[in-house]
């Protein structure tokens, strides 16, 4: 049907749903009429980064005005940023896979009460590369968790939940056939592996506790390598689990520098 699915049940007996992190309600905005038709939804962790990405988008489809007036949608919260350019919805999610999810369960509550048809949502920023030029944009076919396993566990109640991380990869071939419109960088499809920390999680030998020397730390980096891992960041298993289980056509490009 392409419409965006949640699968909990407990939603249908509440009297309202509250995106306690969006500042949006069921109740107190009419979704539909705000959000009806979205059909691309782009998230990166930082706020101006995703405030100056609706700006340029606002310019590239030819909208009225200059753009620079955009207003946050979540102005009333200072946790995420929301902005819309035409059917371009473009989010801030912070850092990590707690923010991230955070987010996301409420943006695709957000996409499901709105009735939203044939979503894709796209995730860009920047990331750590791995055996690639520097600028380049890796274009993810795959999560992987620190052992180069494409999957994400989620810890639910007392039990470890094991969450399958493949991305659409036909929506990773459009984008690759994009790129070659593109000629000022280098872009190619690989694995992206997802920490849980950026210093000791990424293997960096700068951070306040560091247990590894950085001959153990190169022959990690190899290991990952060999594995097909590209690029390295904390967000793409969580981003893959939620949007492949709600339905939505999910796929995260990541630059080693940030386009924007």
């Amino acid at each position: 049907s392409g419409l965006v699915h949640i699968k909990n049940p407990h939603l249908d007996s509440m009297e309202e749903d509250v995106l306690y992190h969006l500042d949006l309600g069921t109740k107190t905005h009419n979704l539909p009429a705000m959000f009806g038709d979205i059909k691309f939804v782009c998230v990166g962790g930082s706020p101006n980064r995703m405030r100056a990405f609706a700006q340029f988008m606002h310019k590239e489809l030819g909208l009225a005005g200059d753009g620079e007036d955009l207003a946050d949608i979540c102005a009333g919260t200072d946790r995420y940023a929301m902005y819309r350019a035409g059917p371009v919805l473009s989010i801030s999610h912070g850092m990590g896979i707690p923010s991230i999810s955070i987010m996301l369960h409420e943006l695709i509550k957000l996409l499901h009460h709105a009735k939203c048809r044939d979503v894709t949502i796209i995730r860009i920023g920047t990331s750590g590369g791995l055996g690639i030029e520097a600028g380049s944009v890796v274009i993810t076919d795959m999560a992987v968790d620190s052992s180069f396993k494409p999957r994400f566990e989620q810890v639910v109640l007392d039990d470890v939940v094991v969450r399958s991380t493949e991305l659409d990869k036909d929506l990773a071939e459009e984008l690759l056939a994009c790129s070659k419109e593109i000629p000022d960088f280098p872009t190619l499809i690989g694995h992206t592996m997802c920490t849980y920390d950026f210093y000791e999680g990424n293997g960096r030998l700068d951070g306040a506790l560091c247990s590894f020397s950085s001959e153990k730390k190169l022959q990690y980096l190899r290991r990952a390598y060999d594995a097909g891992v590209r690029n390295i960041e904390m967000e793409s298993t969580a981003f893959a689990a939620l949007c492949g289980l709600c339905g939505l056509k999910g796929e995260s490009s990541r630059g080693r520098f940030c386009l924007l």
